[in-house]
């Protein structure tokens, strides 16, 4: 367990939360929808950052040795020069993070991707629920230990698949995720394997058009639909969501493929907006993997369908990896613990509901 005090801020394209960690347990989680523009992503982030330590955490206010902050948010996010450049969902081109945050909270502020934060919040918390649903530990109903029997150092390299309206990944190996050519190492949703789908990069046929909420919404359009769970209309009838979540679990499956083959992870952990979809979406993908493995026995040694997992979609994952960011390389900058010392998140209890 850990007595300092540690802020996560994750900044969405939808909305901002922010978690306190501190005595071994999550003391407080707050979120509203996400500002707009430079100005507004700072003004909203620094309002829950302050309402959560004013509400639990009065005596580390305006004495930064006693709180560590960290931050993400979508983007091309530099942790060393502390910039976030093209968020579009959050009409962002580019914002100094840490410097804004810095100045407003009067603490250093560490800033990463929050796919990375996310995979790095999977990675201390990994094992600490069952797939497909969550542990009493992350639950939305209760409160209880986050109580994983693995520790930082096991299971060396995890990779964080995350399925929202796009597709990206982060890969974590002994508590450090990896960056590669400014940043871009994880986007995997801009690998063309093939079709006619235009992608959002420019591309035609990235793993992306068919592999995340953007390519379901083209695959299975719900505008006028009843259901809202392509996975209860399939089973229900409709033979146009059939296919679409067939697509969806197939392209999902080649991701997970493509990261053990790629990166060396050890373990998936899947979440984003599709992870809602809860067991028949982790089931789709297990199936698809077990479908590759009959036909190869190189894949069928791997056994991936074992190596993947589902995120509760209730666990704040980013916000969580966010207070766990290493120190700021700043002078002057207090002391942050670093992402593999003692007190990691799998000590960590995680309220259910939110503060405020």
């Amino acid at each position: 367990m850990t007595a300092e005090p540690r802020l996560g801020i994750d900044i969405g394209g939808t909305k901002t939360a922010v978690v306190l960690v501190a005595d071994g347990s999550v003391q407080a989680m707050r979120s509203a929808p996400s500002g707009r523009g430079a100005s507004g992503v700072v003004d909203v982030a620094v309002r829950l950052a302050r309402q959560v330590l004013d509400a639990h955490a009065p005596h580390a206010r305006g004495r930064g040795a006693d709180v560590s902050v960290g931050a993400c948010m979508p983007g091309l996010v530099d942790p060393v020069s502390g910039l976030a450049r093209h968020a579009v969902n959050l009409d962002v081109e580019s914002l100094d993070l840490a410097g804004g945050l810095s100045a407003r909270l009067g603490v250093p502020v560490a800033v990463e991707n929050d796919v990375k934060a996310a995979a790095l919040g999977a990675w201390r918390l990994r094992g600490s629920w069952s797939a497909g649903s969550a542990s009493p530990g992350v639950s939305a109903a209760g409160v209880g230990p986050v109580s994983g029997s693995t520790h930082p150092g096991d299971d060396a390299a995890l990779a964080y698949l995350n399925l929202g309206t796009g597709l990206a990944s982060a890969v974590v190996r002994d508590g450090v995720v990896v960056r590669g050519i400014d940043g871009a190492a994880g986007e995997i949703g801009h690998l063309p394997v093939g079709g006619d789908a235009p992608c959002t990069c420019g591309q035609i046929g990235c793993l992306e058009t068919v592999a995340s909420g953007s390519a379901l919404a083209r695959l299975w359009p719900v505008a006028g639909r009843r259901a809202r769970d392509p996975f209860a209309a399939a089973a229900a009838g409709d033979a146009l969501a059939a296919a679409a979540v067939d697509v969806v679990c197939t392209g999902v499956g080649l991701a997970v493929q493509l990261l053990a083959l790629a990166s060396g992870a050890e373990r998936v952990v899947v979440g984003g907006g599709l992870a809602g979809l809860g067991a028949p979406l982790i089931d789709g993908i297990r199936a698809d993997l077990e479908r590759r493995a009959r036909s190869s026995r190189m894949i069928d040694a791997l056994g991936l369908s074992d190596r993947v997992e589902l995120l509760p979609a209730d666990v704040p994952v980013a916000a969580l990896g966010a207070a766990w960011l290493p120190a700021p390389e700043l002078p002057g900058a207090p002391r942050l613990a670093s992402v593999g010392s003692p007190g990691g998140l799998a000590d960590v209890t995680v309220p259910g509901e939110r503060v405020g």
